[in-house]
């Protein structure tokens, strides 16, 4: 079971690191809403992206990590998993708020757009805090990942 949840855990965090570097790069192509054809096109992909690549890998990351804690005592007083579970906590719900519902909205809306619904004007009012967002979580994400691997002594949890 551990090497199972370790095997979940690190499969997650690279799906996870992928999506938003990935998603990044998508920000960063992203052409004016005027060029309502292409921005439709990678508002599209990045929802894509958001919904089937980054929301499943921050679960499978998430449920794994909080499983390995729950199974393995030595976690418990580790002061290192402790912060990847506070952090954790905080990637979910960044996740879920700041990226994957309005890169879902904006694709849906640039569709709506691209069809003659709505007013391309409305479009991309959120890409510099989308950006801004996805470098955060990215640092957030790979903190996680060095505290993982070297495992830090600091905050010790006494028994």
């Amino acid at each position: 079971m551990r090497r199972l949840l370790k095997f979940l855990h690190t499969m997650g965090s690279a799906g996870l690191l992928g999506a938003m570097a990935a998603l990044v790069v998508l920000v960063s192509l992203a052409p004016a809403p005027a060029a309502l054809p292409g921005y439709a096109a990678i508002r599209g992909a990045m929802g894509a992206v958001a919904t089937w690549i980054f929301l499943p890998s921050l679960a499978v990351t998430l449920m794994s990590g909080l499983l390995a804690m729950a199974l393995n005592r030595a976690y418990l007083n580790a002061g290192w998993a402790w912060i990847k579970l506070a952090t954790g906590v905080l990637m979910f719900e960044g996740g879920l708020v700041y990226v994957q519902g309005p890169m879902k909205r904006e694709a849906e809306q640039s569709a709506r757009a691209l069809a003659g619904l709505l007013d391309p004007a409305a479009l991309a009012r959120s890409l510099e805090g989308e950006r801004g967002t996805l470098w955060v979580l990215l640092a957030v994400a790979t903190a996680n990942v060095a505290l993982g691997i070297w495992r830090p002594r600091i905050l010790r949890i006494p028994r």
